[in-house]
């Protein structure tokens, strides 16, 4: 039987102890994996597979990918080959069609079903409810929150929490006997988004960031290029490792097992003040910005 290489957990021990200890005991990993527009199918198990084996420890997925009983698939390969469900951290995320209490719940027992896990480690509403698209939209929200946080209290998941939450989303949710403890949002150089990370972490809530290259946009830009021959690195190690100097969780995806291993070594990296204010710079020019707007 082919087991994860001690070089994988040492790895995988490095990529956990930098991370993020949440208040209910959970502990985020500083990077994660994203599995966004991968197709249901082998080579989506497989390259989940290579992650875990790899050292990333919480996958990233969700109801809208289409594609979790692949990722199910690979989770399930790499327990085979050494790796304990207790050092995962699986995330999914409940989609915007499906707001409300009952919506939220056939949802995520589906997400259960699919993935053939327990239990979730981390479960998120992916986008919210917002005034532009939804009548009641608070209401709406409220209630999916309700159904989190009993799928929470009833040992169904370890944490929940939200994604592309702005301020005017997150605020009754502030008040509910159980307040979000993450927020998924686009977070890279060009798009930092700074003053609503700042706001999430004074809530005490950890913030992950999507996209992290910016959809493949800002590593081909001349100040990250500089950066990165400053330190003997890639474009992608700079972008990771701002995420990190920011406190936010970055999940970038990548097929390829070689990029996957390339992309953990920014945790040797430590950029200076300057260049953390260059790279902030880049956000004059919303540089590799998605676009997606949870009220547009």
């Amino acid at each position: 039987m082919v087991t994860v290489s001690d070089e994988s957990k040492e790895i995988a021990r490095a990529n956990l102890n930098a991370g993020y200890q949440l208040s209910t005991g959970l502990h985020l990993p500083v990077v994660g994996y994203g599995t966004w527009a991968m197709s249901e199918g082998p080579e989506c198990a497989k390259a989940v597979c290579a992650a875990i084996r790899a050292g990333y420890r919480l996958i990233d997925g969700a109801a809208f990918y289409q594609n979790e009983r692949s990722v199910g698939r690979g989770i399930r390969q790499a327990l085979t080959q050494g790796v304990s469900r207790s050092e995962l951290c699986v995330t999914s995320k409940v989609w915007v069609d499906n707001l409300g209490y009952q919506s939220t719940m056939d949802s995520f027992f589906k997400t259960l079903n699919d993935l053939e896990l327990d239990y979730l480690d981390l479960y998120l509403i992916h986008w919210p409810a917002s005034p532009n698209k939804h009548e009641c939209w608070q209401e709406l929200n409220l209630a999916t929150w309700r159904a989190m946080v009993e799928l929470y209290e009833e040992g169904y998941v370890r944490a929940i929490g939200v994604s592309n939450f702005l301020p005017h989303h997150l605020e009754p949710l502030l008040a509910y006997r159980v307040p979000p403890m993450v927020n998924q949002i686009e977070v890279h150089p060009g798009y930092s988004q700074r003053e609503l990370v700042a706001l999430c972490q004074a809530h005490g809530m950890v913030v992950e960031g999507w996209s992290p290259f910016g959809r493949g946009a800002v590593l081909s830009d001349a100040t990250i290029n500089a950066i990165a021959d400053a330190h003997e690195c890639t474009a992608a190690q700079v972008c990771l490792a701002f995420a990190r100097q920011l406190k936010v969780i970055p999940l970038p995806k990548s097929a390829a097992s070689n990029r996957m291993v390339s992309n953990l070594d920014f945790l040797d990296i430590t950029l200076s003040d300057e260049e953390m204010q260059r790279l902030v710079q880049l956000d004059e020019l919303k540089l590799g910005y998605s676009h997606e707007h949870p009220d547009q």
